[in-house]
């Protein structure tokens, strides 16, 4: 479980594929700090740390993650290559503060951004509605790349939100372009609600 609000980014160094899996070596800070069997989500994804190498030159040290085909068919994680940075949240513990919203690690679906509006003193990011679009709400809940956010608006065809300074600096959205591909977690409160109606 998770809270969507970001700890750290990390950094790509190699990506390897093993069958249909994909093997992701990432540079963090955090590094050292990880240990074997540990939860991390990368872009919202939620992924067990299998190996952890720690720094020998004073720099951050490097940790690996497998992803599997169903999780690279349904995010982005698959498209990531050396260089790419991604945003990092560690699990929450029992007594930590919710300061965001309750996030599972496990991507809906994938959408794009579709226009950036810089305003004075933040920003709006714009993405293609996400389907099934009846599980968003405006001003509900919804994860964008790992990323605990509130939807100012909603219609069929497009969803934006309101991006503060700090959270613009300290997550990729400051590298993010229109066209880009990002990950989209429902909010699991509206999946029971829907999955209960449909019974």
């Amino acid at each position: 479980m998770f809270t969507g609000i970001i700890e750290a980014l990390g950094e790509v160094v190699a990506a390897k594929d093993q069958g249909t899996n994909r093997d992701l070596f990432i540079r963090a800070a955090m590094a050292p700090e990880l240990r074997v069997d540990q939860s991390l989500a990368h872009n919202g994804v939620c992924l067990t740390v299998v190996g952890v190498e720690p720094a020998t030159d004073g720099s951050s040290g490097t940790y690996r993650v497998t992803a599997v085909q169903e999780t690279l068919q349904r995010s982005t994680l698959g498209a990531l290559r050396p260089g790419d940075v991604v945003n990092l949240e560690r699990c929450l513990r029992v007594g930590d503060r919710l300061d965001g919203h309750m996030v599972q690690g496990h991507v809906d679906t994938v959408t794009a951004c579709v226009r950036i509006d810089e305003l004075a003193g933040s920003w709006t990011f714009t993405f293609r509605t996400p389907e099934p679009a009846e599980l968003l709400v405006q001003k509900g809940s919804v994860c964008i790349n790992g990323v605990s956010l509130t939807i100012a608006s909603l219609n069929e065809q497009e969803m934006s939100v309101a991006i503060i300074p700090y959270t613009f600096a300290h997550t990729t959205f400051h590298r993010l372009r229109p066209g880009d591909a990002v990950n989209i977690e429902f909010d699991v409160l509206g999946k029971y609600v829907q999955r209960m109606m449909v019974r």
